[in-house]
């Protein structure tokens, strides 16, 4: 296998053949060319991985063939040639976008070396390419018109040019790396790795390993040095999700490492600086972990510098219906099938359901729909049995629910006419939270007041006023 892939450019067929035998040595497939018109014409075809040009040619001199190749291939290094008479006009070209220039006459080896740096720039390069696509493409732009997504893109957007420390709440399956990752993209350090890792996913005992690599030696089984996400993270971001989970010694170690910017591997003895973002997420109420001795306080507060909420699916129905639109086009480009469409009717169950999963749920719905919906089109009778069963269930629970019960006793006395209905409504909203409390602690006063969130002075008011006006009438006289 061939190092790299090099063109040489110039009249001079002793140079040409020089280099040629130089580079083919050293594992190097090279082409030559006598002038820089027939080396326009090669690259509509095919792009090397480095062009060395002579500054002096007949037509096209390499100056312009430069200009022209920086124009069109503005990632293609070029090496300049030149005689030592011409190293002002080299200079020129160098601070014009050359990679390098090479003097004439020059050392064989001296070229040699530079060609293989050329090639190794060039491989880097297109390394980098290939992650920031591979990113691209893995980390859609987030989806939503829904009030609180807006207010989600609007912090993305007041923290893109921050690499401050960014703490995401919000439900499991809401988002929360797609948030992540869209904070790397649009902030300063794009261009450098953005490395995740799941606390809730790795066993305890590997974290620290995980974190900040290990030692040959360090334990059993560490046969050789490990980076940790940190070091691979250098200079870019570390998404540490489900934070909550996070043993405390190791909650101990990383907060030494957001205060000092340096750590030990595992069996190490020498520090290693790191310069890394750190994004956190969690399902969970990191204040009450806290308080329950679980999540040092210090380092809650050394996350939580900014928060990002991320609202539930059920928070934000009005972007189902494109969500899901979303994901059945991306399912099918992943099977290689025709998209299926949701019918309108389809689109009424979803919005009605839920949603306990957020928006992976709905995701792997559209995934299997892609897979088991019979025509080009989702009718709700291609929608899972257990779906149409939960949105059974949320419906019994919303009919039965106070609430729209209380609605629909306020309907119907609106449209019999009734007016003034909180005079009637409120006495009698206390009167049943009352008997209830009251029932509940066997008459225990306090204990009454409590459950309701009264002091028992305001409970003893409210029963006098009740009790006037015959509103406890289930009940003696409990004063």
């Amino acid at each position: 296998m061939t190092k790299g892939y090099v063109w040489v450019v110039d009249d001079d067929s002793s140079i040409r053949w020089v280099m040629e035998k130089t580079l083919s040595s050293a594992n190097i497939k090279c082409e030559t060319y006598a002038n820089s018109e027939s080396v326009l014409v090669a690259l509509e075809r095919e792009v090397p991985d480095v062009l060395v040009s002579d500054i002096r040619m007949p037509g096209i001199d390499g100056l312009e063939l430069l200009k022209q190749v920086q124009h069109r291939y503005p990632d293609l290094p070029v090496i300049i040639m030149t005689a030592h008479s011409d190293l002002d006009a080299a200079v020129n070209a160098y601070q014009k976008g050359a990679f390098e220039y090479l003097p004439k006459p020059f050392d064989i080896d001296e070229a040699l070396n530079l060609v293989e740096r050329a090639i190794a720039h060039c491989q880097e390069t297109k390394r980098e390419h290939t992650q920031s696509t591979d990113l691209k493409q893995d980390t859609p732009e987030i989806i939503g018109e829904a009030p609180a997504m807006q207010e989600v893109f609007r912090a993305i957007g007041r923290l893109s040019r921050s690499s401050i420390s960014v703490l995401i709440n919000g439900e499991s399956g809401t988002g929360k790396e797609l948030v992540a990752q869209a904070l790397h993209r649009h902030s300063p350090r794009a261009n450098q790795p953005f490395i995740a890792l799941n606390m809730a996913a790795i066993p305890k005992d590997l974290i620290e390993s995980e974190l900040f690599g290990h030692e040959k030696g360090a334990f059993t089984g560490a046969n050789s040095v490990r980076q940790g996400r940190f070091e691979q993270a250098n200079g870019g971001t570390l998404f540490l999700d489900e934070i909550g989970d996070m043993p405390l010694d190791i909650q101990t170690r990383l907060l030494r490492v957001l205060a000092d910017g340096q750590f030990y591997r595992v069996g190490g003895h020498s520090p290693i600086k790191v310069d890394v973002r750190i994004i956190a997420a969690t399902h969970q109420n990191l204040e009450l972990r806290v308080k329950e001795g679980d999540f040092r306080e210090d380092l809650f507060h050394r996350l939580n510098v900014i928060r990002v909420h991320i609202p539930a699916l059920r928070k934000r129905k009005q972007d189902i219906e494109q969500l899901a639109q979303h994901f059945l086009i991306r399912a099918a480009d992943e099977l290689g099938v025709d998209v299926k469409a949701l019918h309108a009717s389809s689109v009424e169950i979803l919005n009605q359901l839920d949603w306990p999963g957020n928006v992976r749920q709905l995701e792997n719905l559209c995934r299997w729909l892609t897979v088991m919906a019979s025509g080009s089109e989702v009718l709700p009778s291609d929608l899972p049995n257990e779906l149409m069963e939960e949105q059974k269930d949320s419906r019994t629970i919303e009919e039965h629910s106070w609430q729209t019960q209380l609605a629909s006793w306020a309907r119907t006395a609106l449209n019999e006419g009734d007016t003034e209905l909180l005079t009637y409504a409120l006495p009698e909203f206390e009167r049943i939270l009352l008997e209830a409390a009251l029932e509940h602690t066997k008459g225990h006063k306090q204990d009454a007041a409590k459950a309701l969130g009264w002091g028992r002075n305001t409970l003893t008011r409210k029963l006098k006023e009740l009790y006037k006006t015959s509103a406890l009438s289930g009940y003696s006289n409990p004063l």
